[in-house]
């Protein structure tokens, strides 16, 4: 017998005979409850037989029985009842164990657990809950309503990727029925915010209100997603509403875990702790890099994957450029602790990148993860892993910090039938096709597609997904659109002068200008100005609008 647990307190199993209540004892559960009826099976011990076995090993038994696939609410209300009165740990069990974990994710959507944490541990364990999503969302109840809404293409995720499908899906197909699901009123242009945290661009620049940015005709829908029911081509938003789709394109970006890090979120923008990973925090990013004149500047890179992974680094060249302006480089000492073991991930482009490493004088500490802060005594710690994957703690002092979070996709797509084992969204890399469920596509930072998560890829990805889909659709008649990892990474070394990374899968170089223009391993000028002024001016005005400029998709065969 091999208890499965759901939390410290409880752990879930198949039918447990008498013989196997003083193991359990010994595992050091305090009561055990079984949710089978008695004579369901031939071979079934009665409960009276497990409790008084029970009693004599000195646990407490309960009997709750549910019949197989007949959880009710009063059911999981009054199992939850039974877990706050029982000692614990404690055993549920049932015919496989299934039961149980409904019961306990039904009871535990009650008391307002979020769905994507019960969904995870009964996953964790073992247990598909996909037939009580929907209650589970509902806070542990049936619906009592099955209104529903149907659109030809669902897209969840209105950022960089999902405005952007929805615009290339509508250039070729301007009567295609198309929804966005997305909760937040302000679409953000995170790849400026580099620029701002090195005083270049204002803030306010690189926000516009969602409403402004929807496409025209394509519906949006103002919620947040908690689930995906695919066997039923169902999209279940919080509050247990219901959007069906015809095809489904997923794009909800990553989940910035800023509660990762011990500490963090208690001194977040003050106490010299900043990130240009936040809209309201990158100007304290400035604020700080302004302010200093001398002490120790820690900046921060967690482990892969993240959204651009230069942009680290970026700030801390933009910071150290700044000083040594300023004639306080000497004064200033910089550590970049990096949970990595390289500076950049394609080789090509790190003999410029050390340039400007020894230039500024930066000490590099790879193999380092971020793991506590304390701001008001500004102290950072960090986990060391040698060569031969000892670990051990390091503590820093700082004047200012920079910290990139660790980040996952979505709660509510890694615990989905849609992900893979580590979370992302399970695609083709070449047609970014589902690899499993039909009419189910994927793009940008939430795909497992091993490209860069850049802006940049999302850009060429639109435009592959519209082709493939509408040819699934029988809308056109070709080959399959195929996309090459393609992703770009400006590498701001210093103000006014930028290291134009474009790579594709296996780190090939994939440069968009010929080499005499811009050679992309070493710092240029032009691919200064292309960043400062041409980028965001292709971002809002052609790749949100279905210009595929430059983003053209290449065909198979």
């Amino acid at each position: 017998m091999n208890p499965l647990s759901l939390t410290p307190t409880l752990a879930v199993a198949p039918q447990i005979l008498a013989a196997d209540v003083q193991e359990l004892a010994a595992k050091g559960f305090r009561s055990v409850v079984c949710n089978r009826p008695d004579g369901e099976g031939a071979g079934q011990p009665n409960f009276a037989e497990i409790a008084e076995t029970c009693r004599e090993a000195g646990l407490e038994a309960a009997y709750l029985p549910v019949a197989s696939g007949k959880v009710g609410d009063d059911d999981a209300r009054a199992f939850g009842d039974l877990l706050e009165r029982l000692p614990n740990p404690t055993l549920a069990f049932c015919r496989t164990g299934t039961r149980s974990a409904t019961l306990w994710s039904l009871s535990e959507a009650t008391k307002g657990r979020p769905a994507a944490e019960i969904m995870s541990a009964t996953k964790a364990a073992g247990f598909d809950m996909k037939g009580v999503v929907r209650r589970v969302v509902n806070g542990g109840r049936t619906p009592t309503e099955n209104a529903e809404r149907r659109h030809e293409v669902v897209i969840v995720g209105g950022g960089a990727a999902g405005i952007a499908i929805a615009s290339s899906l509508k250039t070729r197909k301007p009567d295609l029925d198309i929804a966005i699901i997305d909760p937040a009123d302000i679409h953000y242009y995170q790849p400026g915010w580099t620029m701002v945290g090195g005083g270049i661009f204002n803030p306010q620049t690189t926000a516009r209100t969602m409403a402004s940015l929807i496409p025209s005709g394509v519906h949006w829908i103002k919620a947040g997603v908690a689930a995906f029911e695919p066997e039923n081509n169902a999209v279940i938003l919080d509050g247990c509403r219901v959007v069906k789709y015809g095809r489904l394109v997923v794009a909800p970006g990553l989940k910035l875990n800023w509660g990762g890090i011990e500490g963090l979120t208690d001194t977040l923008g003050r106490n010299g702790v900043t990130s240009n990973y936040r809209y309201d925090l990158a100007p304290y990013t400035w604020e700080l890099v302004q302010g200093l004149k001398g002490g120790r500047a820690v900046f921060t890179q967690p482990p892969m994957p993240i959204k651009c992974a230069g942009a680290p680094q970026k700030a801390m060249y933009l910071s150290a450029d700044h000083w040594r302006r300023q004639g306080i480089i000497k004064n200033v000492e910089i550590d970049f602790f990096n949970a990595g073991g390289v500076l950049f991930g394609v080789k090509d482009y790190v003999p410029a990148l050390m340039e400007y490493v020894e230039k500024y004088g930066v000490h590099l500490k790879f193999q380092h993860t971020l793991t506590r802060i304390d701001g008001p005594a500004r102290k950072a710690w960090f986990t060391k892993t040698d060569a031969d994957g000892v670990k051990s703690e390091v503590e820093t002092e700082f004047d200012m910090i920079h910290v990139v979070p660790p980040q996952t996709a979505p709660d509510f797509l890694r615990v989905s039938p849609l992900a893979d084992a580590a979370g992302w969204t399970d695609v083709d890399q070449g047609t970014l096709r589902h690899k499993t469920l039909a009419g189910v596509y994927g793009l940008g930072d939430a795909c497992n597609a091993p490209n860069a998560k850049t802006a940049a890829a999302a850009r060429k990805q639109a435009p592959i997904v519209a082709h493939n889909l509408l040819k699934d659709m029988g809308a056109i008649r070709a080959a399959d659109a195929v996309y090459d990892g393609y992703g770009s990474c400006p590498l701001t070394v210093e103000r006014g002068r930028i290291v134009l990374a474009e790579f594709g899968y296996g780190g090939k170089m994939l440069p968009s200008f010929p080499n005499w223009l811009i050679d992309g391993t070493r710092p240029s000028r032009l691919a200064w100005l292309l960043k400062e002024q041409m980028l965001p001016f292709v971002y809002w005005k052609a790749m949100l609008r279905g210009k595929e400029w430059m983003a053209k998709p290449e065909l198979a065969g």
